[in-house]
């Protein structure tokens, strides 16, 4: 399993349940771990903004030093830990078992003016503070969405990971700098006009088979990453990674009906890391395995 190698240098390979490393995502990288009981010391400087959200816990005590703060916290589901990029933590010490951690790591790139679609000073984006153990339920949610799409890979999932890394950026900044200052939408172009939507929904249906991600259909469509996919929930009703999962699948099953390519080549040329992943993501939304489509349509 190929792993995210900041993660590993932190915590190592042990415990390690999933990774996103193969996935090609975009937005962050992400890892599902368990932790054993024991004391993590890693004294470098932290790359990415970290945030670690308990899946599964048992009521293990986490007693983490870092920023000059010293923090007790029962790993309870949904208990998350924020810690910024640039910062030295000084140790992490877990009581029990923990089964199931969820870590996102988040580059600063997020954190721009730009990528949030917000009028807001640097000095504010680079002032996020290391956190106690908290519970936001809007940052737990998106953190179950990862951590489920690592488990289970959609159609869509790179779209949808860039779009929760720009949520949980967005969200970051809301309620986890250190000085609160006005935030202001900034003034861009307006929203997706009849003719850029057709330019984008006419790119998406010839490039199905192709890696498409929210940054490069808002190019197309000459917006921020932010607006376009705002924009294009208002126009169309779905947000771009259910768009285009939905396409995805209905290519799917014209390509099933056609019966000249096989399962697994259907599934790779989908932008599904693998066959299984595929029969998972097919079988939610049609109730059937590619296979039994297949086998439907022919019996007709």
């Amino acid at each position: 399993m190929a792993v995210c190698r900041y993660g590993v240098e932190k915590y190592g390979s042990a415990g390690l349940l999933v990774s996103s490393a193969d996935r090609g995502w975009s937005g962050l990288s992400a890892e599902l771990r368990s932790h054993s009981a024991g004391v993590i010391a890693w004294k470098n400087t932290q790359p990415d903004t970290e945030i670690c959200v308990v899946i599964c816990g048992n009521g293990s005590v986490i007693t983490r030093q870092g920023g000059g703060i010293v923090d007790r916290t029962v790993a309870e589901r949904g208990t998350i830990w924020l810690s910024p990029a640039g910062l030295q933590e000084d140790f992490i010490d877990i009581s029990d078992r923990v089964p199931e951690i969820l870590h996102i790591y988040l580059p600063s790139s997020h954190f721009s003016p730009d990528s949030l679609g917000l009028d807001l000073d640097k000095s504010v984006i680079a002032s996020l503070r290391y956190e106690s153990g908290f519970q936001d339920p809007l940052l737990a949610e998106i953190a179950y969405a990862i951590a489920s799409e690592l488990q289970t890979q959609s159609s869509a999932g790179r779209l949808l990971v860039e779009k929760l890394a720009s949520s949980l950026a967005a969200r970051l900044v809301q309620n986890h700098v250190s000085s609160p200052a006005p935030v202001f939408p900034r003034i861009t172009q307006e929203g997706l006009d009849r003719r850029r939507l057709s330019r984008v929904l006419d790119y998406i249906e010839a490039n199905l088979e192709s890696d498409l991600t929210v940054d490069h259909l808002a190019s197309i469509a000459c917006l921020s990453r932010f607006h376009f996919a705002r924009s294009f929930k208002a126009g169309i009703g779905q947000a771009p990674h259910q768009y285009v999962s939905a396409k995805r699948l209905e290519r799917a099953k014209g390509l099933l009906m056609r019966g000249d390519q096989s399962l697994v080549d259907i599934a790779l040329a989908l932008n599904f890391s693998c066959q299984a992943n595929f029969t998972r993501a097919f079988r939610q939304v049609t109730g059937q395995t590619p296979g039994q489509y297949r086998r439907s349509f022919r019996s007709k």
